[in-house]
């Protein structure tokens, strides 16, 4: 019998599959403390609970999970937090690097890894089970319909890898999309040999208008330079006929958008 309704208003889908759960805690290869996003009902922190020596700590929005966990497992006092992941700020809860794991509500999903950004110098591993389609996205490479702005911002810090799918009868209730789970581990790039704001609006803008050549979303950027540079329109335009700006943002790898980003600054 099922302790904690899920609700749909929280994107919640409780895995009840625990193999798929140890397996999920099993790709987590870190030392580093562990903040587990969205525990639920625990069935992935039973498993983090048997690692010996670890630092867990636990985020959860929802207060009836937040009494279940209290209730069921022994030591969460202190461990665990009632809030939202995305209001949190992880610099007061370690101060120096940590790891994430969750079964993250999908609804959320993207913002999740958006904030796992923000904090990159300090995340050295992600592991998360989100929909498929959104794991398929940040896994993408260049050249695909599904390749998007998660994955060129992720690819450009983490190494990023497809663990493997999961369906939806290891949930209750049961989502209409099948899931997966994916590891992300913080590559060993300390910089990106750009002005990293301008990268994440190059990479935003582009795709913006996915299906257009990128003079088009980018040519606010380029009249942008032009004007500081003094150009003439004779001179902007020649500066948009190079072979980049004739492509779609879907084409350029991590490395193409640097490159447009320090043509563009």
């Amino acid at each position: 019998m099922m302790e904690v309704r899920a609700k749909k208003a929280l994107g919640q889908h409780f895995l009840t599959d625990q193999k798929v759960a140890r397996s999920i805690v099993d790709a987590l290869g870190t030392d580093f403390p562990v903040l587990e996003v969205g525990p639920g009902m625990g069935v992935l922190t039973q498993y983090l609970l048997q690692r010996e020596g670890i630092d867990l700590r636990l985020i959860e929005l929802d207060s009836e999970s937040v009494a279940y966990l209290l209730t069921h497992f022994q030591g969460m006092q202190g461990r665990l937090m009632e809030g939202d992941f995305l209001q949190l700020k992880l610099e007061k809860i370690f101060p120096e690097q940590f790891a994430i794991i969750g079964n993250f509500p999908y609804n959320i999903s993207s913002q999740i890894f958006f904030k796992v950004l923000d904090y990159k110098d300090r995340i050295p591993e992600v592991v998360g089970m989100v929909q498929k389609e959104v794991a398929e996205r940040i896994a993408e490479k260049p050249g695909s319909k599904t390749y998007g702005i998660l994955s060129v911002l992720l690819q450009a810090w983490f190494d990023i890898e497809y663990l493997f799918t999961v369906g939806s009868g290891c949930f209750a209730p049961p989502p209409k999309v099948e899931s997966a789970v994916i590891r992300l581990r913080r590559n060993g790039r300390s910089s990106l040999g750009c002005d990293e704001a301008l990268f994440k609006t190059v990479v935003k803008t582009a795709f913006g208008q996915r299906r257009k050549m990128m003079r088009n979303p980018l040519k606010p950027l380029a009249r942008a330079k032009a004007e500081r540079q003094g150009w003439s329109e004779e001179e902007l335009a020649a500066f948009l006929a190079q072979p980049v700006f004739s492509q779609r943002p879907e084409q350029l790898g991590v490395e193409d958008f640097v490159a447009l980003t320090n043509l563009l600054a």
